[in-house]
């Protein structure tokens, strides 16, 4: 008896470890680690040091993809209408420079500098922080509570490609509910974007 109970656990525990395994990262519900990455100012950034934030939208993004690309009006005017309520962007680039040229800090500020991005954008060097999130789009949203509590995970709304003809409001929608001291409805929905690049 005791060997039948000692063989389904270890099957379970397989099949936990497993799932685990083809679905890596935090859910909704875990709670985030703090990270410190670079910023295009050179400055060293992390979400400790955003002493008033309630929240925080962490966007991975980046400068080549079309999808990062179609979105960064939008991710701007989130940050402009979210950041002084306390939610602000911390937008941070996954890619690895060797894989994607376009994607080296050096075209980061360039284009953090074209655009006048008002958020910090960060670049994961060593891409130590994306896997720990279980980010795999760009663009892929994690909406973190002031706890660092993961309450949304997904894309930005629900028409990439023109935003004038948008339905749902993801992010913005998640954090309404938040301010009002509610659970986001809709918690998990799928990143639409380009694949991140990693180093092979």
């Amino acid at each position: 008896m005791l060997r039948s109970i000692l063989m389904i656990c270890v099957f379970l525990l397989g099949g936990y470890a497993a799932q685990a395994a083809l679905d890596p990262g935090y859910k909704v519900g875990d709670k985030a680690a703090d990270f410190k990455l670079k910023n295009v100012d050179g400055k060293m950034v992390s979400l400790a040091d955003y002493k008033d934030a309630k929240g925080f939208i962490v966007i991975f993004t980046c400068n080549h993809c079309p999808f990062s690309i179609a979105y960064e009006d939008r991710i701007i005017d989130l940050h402009r209408k979210f950041a002084p309520k306390g939610y602000p962007v911390i937008a941070i680039n996954p890619n690895d420079p060797e894989m994607q040229p376009d994607d080296s800090f050096e075209a980061m500020r360039t284009r953090a500098a074209e655009k006048g991005f008002p958020f910090a954008y960060l670049v994961d060097e060593g891409q130590r922080v994306y896997p720990q999130y279980g980010a795999t789009r760009t663009p892929h949203v994690f909406i973190l509570d002031k706890q660092r509590i993961v309450r949304y995970i997904g894309a930005i709304d629900d028409n990439h490609s023109d935003a004038a003809a948008v339905q749902k409001p993801y992010v913005e929608q998640a954090i309404g509910a938040l301010e009002e001291g509610r659970a986001p409805a809709e918690t998990f929905t799928r990143a639409v974007g380009c694949t991140i690049k990693a180093r092979k």
